[in-house]
């Protein structure tokens, strides 16, 4: 496993910025967010000019790139486009893993599971694979929900992030059976009704979750996904988490 870090921890800056302020902390691997709105790159610039694309995001610092994440507002068809064309700009910069929103709470099931089909054919014509992110207010907040849909779209995996279970509204239920289905990873530090507190004041229990990542021999990117807090050195913290999560692998 590597420990990399998200250019949504610097949200708002351009793609270079934020990776270079994540070179600076050390990290020696980024996830880059494809975001519409607020994103280091949208989706729409990605299908407009791809090749603009593919140089952006090489210019990386050298800092392996663990990751896409997702959040394409366009609809219909052109939804697909765009997903089509991050497909191709993963294949173009050696990335493997996209990370994509699952449907809001209320998409009937088979609707999202054809959904889900479409996307993870499409991105394994470019030898791509798809993370359904864990998500609070979206389908995957339900452990169980997680489970069936991954059995369901062969190819499916989870980006498992904690905290959506630790401050969602299922925190009650296991979520070792999930192990399985990563394909990525985002922490933060997170309290039962706080999505994001200071790292060591949550309740995230990294060691064991580590452990349990290994047990199903789980090899890729523990992303940092840390945003800025009022009050708080942004980059102590994110400097803290790195050194946390080193020093268990």
């Amino acid at each position: 496993m590597i420990v990399v870090a998200s250019t949504e921890c610097h949200r708002g800056l351009p793609l270079v910025e934020a990776i270079g302020k994540l070179n600076d902390l050390e990290f020696t691997g980024v996830e880059i967010a494809i975001h519409e709105n607020g994103g280091s790159l949208r989706p729409s610039e990605v299908l407009a000019d791809l090749e603009s694309a593919i140089a952006r995001c090489r210019d990386t610092h050298r800092l392996d790139i663990a990751a896409y994440s997702l959040e394409i507002e366009a609809e219909g068809e052109a939804y697909y486009q765009q997903f089509e064309a991050i497909t191709r700009l993963a294949k173009a910069t050696k990335v493997v893993t996209l990370i994509i929103p699952s449907g809001l709470l209320g998409t009937p099931f088979n609707e999202e599971v054809e959904r889900l089909r479409k996307l993870v054919a499409i991105a394994e014509l470019q030898g791509v694979r798809v993370a359904m992110l864990s998500q609070v207010g979206r389908l995957s907040e339900d452990p169980d929900t997680v489970a069936v849909l991954c059995d369901n779209v062969k190819g499916l995996g989870l980006a498992f992030d904690p905290s959506q279970y630790i401050c969602g509204p299922h925190h009650n239920k296991n979520t070792d059976k999930l192990m399985k289905y990563v394909y990525h990873v985002h922490l933060r530090d997170t309290k039962k009704d706080q999505m994001q507190v200071r790292v060591g004041q949550g309740e995230v229990d990294y060691g064991r979750l580590v452990g349990l990542l290994r047990q199903a021999g789980y090899t890729r990117a523990l992303s940092v996904h840390i945003t800025e807090m009022p009050d708080v050195d942004h980059m102590v913290e994110l400097r803290k988490m790195r050194l946390l999560l080193e020093s268990l692998l």
